[in-house]
């Protein structure tokens, strides 16, 4: 069975966007950081997206600023398959990426039987609630960033149910961020 694992970056407050949804504040670069990141890209599987975060990754990662400034994870943005789970959008613009309507619980159930590599939600607060709540997220990949924002919103908004989870690893960056994993308890 495949894999499902959201890898998101929160404040210390718990926000994963601000209350107009910018997640501007989580680009804090440092060269230990950069070098985590391009190395986390050059894993494979399927990124999956809500459609909000789908045409904010869409309108970056294929540009030339995209490839010059961040040419591994750019790469990998490009290359990967990609899923966007939408009740508005008719079709995807970036390249290897389809479009999912309907049940997404029941698509993701499918998605996850289905033999391949495994899945990433990157972004998608309400894709992550929604499937949580389902019990379909195996694994949860927190950066914490050393920043308060005071308001805005959480990956968990509208979970109604406990999330038993157990954690697996962490780490630490020179930048202040830190990296909290936790995978599902059955």
């Amino acid at each position: 069975m495949r894999k499902l694992v959201v890898f998101n970056q929160v404040t210390l407050d718990g926000y994963f966007a601000d209350l107009n949804g910018d997640m501007s504040w989580a680009h804090k670069e440092d060269a230990e950081w950069n070098a985590f990141v391009a190395d986390n890209a050059k894993g494979g599987g399927v990124l999956v997206f809500g459609r909000i975060t789908y045409e904010l990754m869409a309108s970056f990662w294929p540009t030339p600023q995209a490839m010059k400034s961040f040419p591994v994870v750019a790469e990998r943005m490009n290359s990967l398959p990609k899923v966007v789970f939408s009740r508005t959008l008719d079709k995807a613009t970036w390249i290897n990426t389809t479009v999912v309507k309907g049940d997404m619980a029941a698509a993701m159930r499918n998605m996850k039987n289905e033999p391949g590599e495994d899945m990433a939600i990157m972004g998608s607060g309400s894709i992550v609630s929604q499937l949580a709540q389902e019990g379909l997220i195996d694994e949860f990949q927190i950066v914490v960033n050393p920043l308060v924002l005071g308001q805005g919103r959480t990956m968990f908004q509208g979970v109604t149910k406990k999330l038993s989870l157990r954690q697996t690893r962490t780490r630490t960056f020179r930048n202040g961020n830190v990296l909290l994993c936790y995978e599902r308890m059955v």
